[in-house]
C-alpha cells in the first residue's frame, strides 16, 4: 500500500473524528428570558418603523437576544457566532443603552450613522444569509433621523 495515500486516510479520519468531538462543545447563548430595564426604547422614542429595522437588521448581534438560525447548531460555526455576538455587543447593546453615559449614547448614536452609511454594518457575512437585514436607502433614511431625533433628547 502507498504510504502517501496510507497517511492522507489517516488524516481525514483525525480531522472526522476532531469535528465530531466538537460538537459536544457548546457555547452560551445570547438568549435573555427577561426585558432588560435599560433597553432604548425603555428610555427613547423609537418609532415603529425604526424599531423594525433595527430589530431586522442590528439586534442579534447589538441585543440581549439573539435569534439563531438552524446552521448555528454545528461547531466551528457556534463558535463563530458567538464571536460575533459577544463582539457586536461589546461596541453597542441597544438592550444595555441607557446603562451607557451620556457622551457614550451620543458616541453611539453617531457610530449608528457612519457605520450604516458607510455599508459596514449589518455585516456582509450576516446579509448574505440574512437577506431581509440589508439595508435599503429608505431605511438608511428611516434610522438617521431617528438617530438625529434621539441625539437631541440625550443631549
Amino acid at each position: 500500500m502507498n504510504k502517501s495515500v496510507f497517511t492522507i486516510k489517516n488524516m481525514l479520519t483525525v480531522l472526522l473524528l476532531l469535528f465530531i468531538g466538537i460538537q459536544f462543545i457548546d457555547v452560551k447563548k445570547n438568549i435573555s428570558q427577561d426585558r432588560s430595564a435599560n433597553a432604548i426604547e425603555n428610555y427613547e422614542e423609537v418609532p415603529a418603523k425604526a424599531l423594525s429595522i433595527l430589530k431586522t437588521s442590528c439586534y442579534d448581534c447589538h441585543s440581549n437576544n439573539t435569534i439563531y438560525p438552524s446552521y448555528s447548531k454545528v461547531q466551528p460555526v457556534k463558535w463563530w457566532l458567538a464571536d460575533h455576538v459577544n463582539s457586536g455587543k461589546r461596541h453597542l447593546n441597544f438592550d444595555e443603552f441607557n446603562s451607557y453615559s451620556r457622551e457614550k449614547k451620543l458616541e453611539k448614536l453617531d457610530e449608528i450613522i457612519e457605520t450604516i452609511k458607510e455599508g459596514e454594518m449589518p455585516l456582509a457575512s450576516y446579509t448574505v444569509i440574512h437577506q431581509d437585514a440589508k439595508l435599503s436607502a429608505s431605511d438608511i433614511s428611516e434610522i438617521e433621523k431617528w438617530v438625529n431625533e434621539t441625539r437631541r433628547d440625550v443631549k
